[in-house]
C-alpha cells in the first residue's frame, strides 16, 4: 500500500479567484517514487492536524519567501510572495513532524521553513547580504533542470548514503537562505560560496531539507529520484510501525 505523504499549499498569491494549489512535479515525483500525495489546504489548526494524524510523510514544497518576525528579523526592501497562512502551517507541521519523528523531505522554501521552524534564521537576501555569493536564483531566464552550480555533500551524513559524498550540480531557484542552522540540526551539503544547501536532524530518522528542486530533476538523474524513493521506503517504515 502507498504511504500516504502529506503537501501543504501554496495560498491565493497570484489570482483573484481564491485557492490552494501545490506544483505538479512534487506530486509525480513522489507518485513515481511509490507514495500517495495528499494535499493540505491552509485551514485551522483542528482540522489540518486531523488530516495529519493519517499521514505517513510530509514535504514541504518551494514557494515564497517567509515572514521575517518568525524568526526574530524586521521585513528587508527585496522580501516578496509572502503568505502568512502557509508560514502559518508549515511551521506547525515541521515542528510537528519533528516531535513525532514523521519522515521529512523539505525542499528550497520547505527547507528554509524546516531550519526557522525549529529556531534557526535565514538571509532575507543572498545578493544584499552576502554580496560576496554566487549567484544561486536562475529563475525566469533558465528552465527548471538547468544546473546553476554545484554542492558539496559532506560524507558521513544520512544525504551522503542517499546521494552520494562529493560534488553534486543542482539546479538553483531561491534568493533566501539558512544563515544560523537550528539546533539539533547538522549542514550536510553547501555550495562554492558557503551558501548551506541541505540540512538534516542528526537524531531523526528521515528529516532532510535542501536548498535546490530534486522534483525537476528526477528525469535527468537517478540520485534524485532515488532522494525521493529513500523518503519514501522511510513513509513505508513509519506506516508500518
Amino acid at each position: 500500500m502507498r504511504p500516504l505523504i502529506g503537501v501543504p499549499c501554496q495560498g491565493n498569491l497570484r489570482s483573484r479567484y481564491r485557492r490552494y494549489c501545490v506544483g505538479q512535479s512534487y506530486c509525480r515525483a513522489l507518485q513515481v517514487a511509490g507514495g500517495a500525495p495528499v494535499l493540505l489546504p491552509l485551514l485551522d489548526d483542528e482540522t489540518l492536524l486531523a488530516a495529519y494524524q493519517r499521514l505517513d510523510g510530509l514535504l514541504l514544497a518551494g514557494g515564497g519567501d517567509i515572514a521575517p518576525h518568525h524568526f526574530g528579523e524586521v521585513r528587508q526592501a527585496k522580501l516578496s510572495s509572502v503568505d502568512p497562512p502557509r508560514d502559518r502551517v508549515e511551521l506547525l507541521l515541521a515542528r510537528q513532524a519533528v516531535s513525532d519523528d514523521l519522515p521529512l523531505l523539505a525542499i528550497c522554501r520547505g527547507h528554509q521553513v524546516l531550519n526557522v521552524a525549529l529556531g534557526g534564521t535565514l538571509y532575507q537576501d543572498i545578493v544584499t547580504q552576502t554580496p560576496q555569493a554566487l549567484r544561486h536564483n536562475f529563475h525566469p531566464e533558465y528552465p527548471y533542470n538547468y544546473l546553476g552550480h554545484e554542492v558539496r555533500i559532506e560524507p558521513g551524513t544520512h544525504l551522503a548514503d542517499i546521494l552520494g559524498a562529493g560534488r553534486l550540480g543542482v539546479n538553483s531557484f531561491h534568493h533566501q537562505s539558512a544563515k544560523d542552522v537550528a539546533r539539533g540540526f547538522r549542514v550536510t551539503a553547501s555550495a562554492p560560496d558557503g551558501v548551506v544547501e541541505a540540512i538534516e536532524a542528526r537524531d531523526k530518522r528521515f528529516v532532510i531539507g535542501v536548498q535546490w528542486h530534486p522534483e525537476e530533476l528526477v528525469a535527468d538523474d537517478p540520485r534524485m529520484k532515488h532522494l525521493f524513493e529513500a523518503f519514501v521506503s522511510e513513509a513505508c517504515r513509519f506506516c508500518a510501525t
